[in-house]
């Protein structure tokens, strides 16, 4: 179940994703498979080959994109999300989401 953002915010991402570009969406979550996670970060391109290439630079295979939709996404958590949160300079991510590794 996802929660914490709005519906600009959504439609936004989805607009980033349709011109082809990288596209970040933080949002609060609650997954009874991920009980150490409180949120997710999806990283999204219809480019997948973009995507892809993108996602190699941190380690992410090509096999783990979402095909959701017309929306193909990384799922970020824990570690890999902060690191790359953090490299793609979207502090306010962290903040807003109180994105922490204990």
């Amino acid at each position: 179940m996802a929660f914490g953002i709005s519906r600009k915010e959504l439609h936004t991402w989805k607009q980033e994703i349709d011109k082809g570009n990288i596209a970040f969406l933080t949002h609060f979550w609650v997954d009874e498979r991920f009980p150490n996670s409180h949120c997710v970060t999806k990283v999204g391109c219809k480019d997948i080959e973009k995507l892809a290439k993108w996602g190699k630079q941190y380690g992410l295979k090509e096999e783990w994109i979402h095909h959701y939709k017309h929306y193909p996404h990384f799922d970020l958590m824990g570690t890999t999300q902060l690191t790359i949160l953090q490299e793609n300079g979207l502090e306010d991510h962290i903040q807003r989401f109180k994105i922490r590794i204990t």
